[in-house]
């Protein structure tokens, strides 16, 4: 065995050292910027599981959301599928379906292109799912991830984490309230 003398043992201590300092240094950089953020909303409707899917399945028509005006598309429910949104204004987003499960009444999508003026996110993915609810009821329950609109440390107001998830929120809202009613009312 090989002991390791003061001289060498004062130069490893003394790396250690230097190395420590050097990770805290950086410590602010490395351990700072955003965070992904998550918004789940759900809502019950007196309908059967079916009803609800039927009206939320088809990914090219997303007229049940009461900002879109137009939904233009291709592929239809396959894997890859895409869509473009024409909301109230004129601003479009465009999506791309990548999980798409009949089966378990539930479907994935990305967003790949909006103005964050539009909505303050990016990197956002969102599923929608049908699933029985009691007295023969539906839960359909919206859920998303993303990030704030602004990649960079200390964002402006209208593009941090708060504005991003409380946009999200609203949006998930209105579309599952609007629905609830549209069913409800068999229109």
């Amino acid at each position: 065995m090989r002991m390791i003398g003061g001289t060498a043992l004062a130069e490893v201590a003394a790396l250690a050292v230097a190395g420590m300092a050097l990770v805290a240094a950086f410590e602010p950089v490395w351990a700072h910027g955003p965070t992904r953020q998550k918004v789940r909303e759900s809502i019950e409707i007196s309908a059967p599981p079916a009803k609800v899917w039927a009206a939320i399945s088809n990914f090219q028509d997303m007229s049940w959301l009461p900002i879109v005006t137009k939904t233009e598309g291709q592929k239809g429910n396959e894997v890859g599928a895409t869509r473009t949104l024409t909301l109230t204004g004129g601003p479009t987003v465009e999506e791309e379906l990548y999980k798409y499960e009949p089966d378990m009444q539930s479907y994935s999508y990305r967003i790949t292109k909006v103005d964050v003026k539009v909505l303050p996110v990016t990197n956002y993915s969102s599923t929608l799912t049908v699933s029985p609810a009691p007295d023969g009821k539906a839960k359909l329950e919206w859920a998303g991830a993303f990030y704030r609109g602004y990649p960079n440390n200390d964002p402006p107001p209208e593009l941090s984490d708060e504005a991003a998830t409380k946009a999200v929120s609203g949006l998930y809202k209105a579309g599952l309230e609007a629905l609830k009613k549209k069913i409800e009312s068999g229109s």
